[in-house]
């Protein structure tokens, strides 16, 4: 998208929640809250195929792969989606779902009755609607690189009128959930083989940083380590 580089995408999602621990230790949490399971890739959860597609060429195409990393699709996002929709995100398990519901200011956070999940469902078959009827009977998925950037284009800027569905509100939280699947722990799903952080240097959950304290202004070399730990240490 116009506008939408590398870097802006970067610099907007600057603070990535990880959560420290030993390397050598298993996951802490409250008592009353599991550890988180992994997830592997595999089957859809909540998309149905020809959504799992569509989405999977979306995230792609936002961050698109090159010399730095993996894009989208290779990274994760989408399997990282998929499972979100299919958990206490997806059902808004953990937010005030009753009335009134009315449209709210921007800062005001969700204010609609719809959950993510139902949000998903109607958008994607909107946007498959759109797509064939303007292309010939081909869905998202199988339109060519310019194609899609031009959808997705008028899908953040709200010139696609869709069925049931906000196409701006829509392209904001396929642009949040993207972001959050390239940049959070694999452990989710996403990040896979922790790309987006050893392209920003991030080292994840670490555990000491004494030797690198007073070096300032010097590339971090050590590989990331995340929640599960690293591929290296696995047998």
């Amino acid at each position: 998208m116009p506008g939408l580089t590398r870097r802006s995408l970067l610099g907007s999602c600057a603070v990535v929640s990880a959560c420290a621990a030993p390397n050598y230790a298993p996951v802490m949490t409250h008592p009353a809250t599991p550890p988180p399971v992994a997830v592997r890739p595999g089957a859809w959860t909540f998309f149905t195929a020809d959504e799992g597609a569509a989405v999977e060429a979306m995230v792609d195409r936002i961050i698109p792969p090159d010399d730095l990393s993996a894009g989208g699709r290779d990274a994760g996002c989408a399997l990282f989606i998929d499972r979100q929709l299919a958990g206490a995100y997806g059902s808004s398990a953990m937010l005030y779902m009753r009335p009134p519901f009315a449209d709210g200011l921007p800062g005001q956070g969700p204010q609609s009755p719809l959950t993510p999940a139902a949000r998903y469902r109607a958008a994607l078959a909107a946007v498959d609607k759109y797509c064939r009827a303007a292309f010939i009977g081909r869905g998202f998925a199988q339109l060519g690189a310019e194609q899609q950037d031009r959808t997705l284009d008028q899908l953040e800027h709200g010139a696609i009128q869709l069925d049931g569905a906000n196409a701006r509100a829509f392209f904001e939280l396929l642009l949040r959930d993207t972001m959050e699947g390239f940049f959070a722990d694999p452990i989710y799903g996403g990040n896979a083989d922790m790309t987006a952080w050893r392209m920003i240097g991030f080292p994840g959950t670490r555990y000491d940083y004494r030797g690198w304290v007073t070096r300032h202004n010097e590339t971090y070399t050590l590989p990331p380590v995340g929640l599960a730990g690293r591929a290296a240490w696995t047998p």
